[in-house]
């Protein structure tokens, strides 16, 4: 071996040894430790709950005439709901480690990953876009009623906020939809894309897309908007309040640098940690939105797989959710370490 090659060994080793040894990479280790403990308390307490509920989805096929007994005997056998609940659920988590198959959909006569490789990107598309909507208008007006307070701006500012954050969801959406139906064609509330969607080119392809977004989008994001400017104005007040901002008043430093440089970078640390629980609290709302709109999305899949009994599909779901939490979570968490260097991952747990 030549000496160039053993350096840049050696340099490579040096390398992989500090990542493992870093804080972050540790933190992110014992992150995902605790996450497949969770996962795990999640799906049983979820599967009892399951269980415990009257009859299942094969009780539903019984009243069908042209089933027989020994029919629906066979089918129970046949998708294991005649063993006691532990036994199911070992049995479907053993098919999780060992194999990655989440189970069959009953509703669907399908693996339940090939529906959430098709649902799940819908979901997250609407929860992503919402999230930077609701972040790109809620923190400039809470910067502005925070410099502007108690004055009209402010006060206006409040009046929205509190009368989004008042506002049920489902209010928000059937609001919506009547602003369709008086506007329409104008507005699309009904599915993903419209009937020629295969025929556009690529970017009539993600207009169409985009266009069908627009209303459910705005469902979503109406109430966390509310929230995130309360919080933002909030925040900033308490900074604007420091010493250390009187200080660089004194010092003559223009008032924007003073605010948007000083102020707000101090003030954003907590609105990074609402992050994660902004992006599961979208997600575990997404379903009203996608059910009004008939957006073809992970939440209306889960709330028609709980409607129907269909176990496998529900429990799915849910993990499916419970790891976009976490994920969201540590997501917010290593952006807050990059936003200020002085925390500590490991005080954030």
């Amino acid at each position: 071996m030549t000496s160039t090659a053993k350096i840049s060994l050696a340099t490579g080793w040096d390398w992989l040894i500090r990542l493992v040894t870093s804080e972050t990479f540790i933190y992110v280790m014992k992150r995902l430790l605790q996450a497949l403990l969770t996962l795990f308390l999640a799906s049983a307490l979820s599967f009892l709950v399951m269980q415990l509920a009257p009859g299942d989805f094969v009780t539903q096929l019984e009243a069908d005439p042209k089933k027989s007994r020994d029919q629906i005997k066979a089918l129970r056998e046949f998708w294991g709901l005649n063993k006691s609940w532990v036994e199911q659920y070992w049995l479907w988590l053993w098919n999780i480690v060992s194999k990655g198959d989440f189970g069959p959909s009953f509703s669907y006569k399908r693996p339940v990953v090939s529906l959430l490789w098709e649902r799940v990107p819908a979901t997250l598309l609407l929860a992503i876009a919402s999230l930077i909507i609701t972040w790109a208008i809620a923190i400039p007006l809470g910067i502005i009623a925070a410099i502007k307070q108690n004055r009209w701006a402010d006060r206006v500012l409040q009046v929205v906020s509190y009368a989004g954050q008042g506002f049920p969801s489902f209010i928000t959406v059937l609001v919506l939809l009547f602003f369709a139906q008086i506007t329409s064609p104008l507005f699309p509330v009904g599915g993903m894309t419209s009937i020629n969607h295969s025929e556009l080119n690529w970017f009539g392809k993600i207009l169409d897309i985009g266009w069908h977004m627009i209303l459910p989008t705005i469902a979503l994001s109406i109430t966390s908007f509310a929230g995130l400017q309360r919080i933002t104005r909030g925040e900033l007040l308490d900074v604007l309040r420091q010493d250390y901002i009187q200080t660089a008043r004194a010092k003559g430093l223009p008032e924007n640098r003073v605010i948007y440089v000083h102020a707000l970078r101090n003030a954003i640390n907590p609105l990074i940690t609402l992050l994660g629980f902004e992006l599961a609290s979208l997600l575990s709302g997404a379903f009203i939105a996608e059910q009004f709109f008939n957006w073809p999305g992970l939440g209306r899949l889960t709330l028609q797989a709980v409607m129907s009994q269909d176990l496998y599909l529900v429990m799915a779901s849910l993990v499916m959710s419970a790891v976009l939490l976490i994920v969201g979570n540590l997501i917010a968490d290593i952006m807050l370490k990059a936003a200020d260097p002085r925390i500590r991952l490991e005080n954030l747990n």
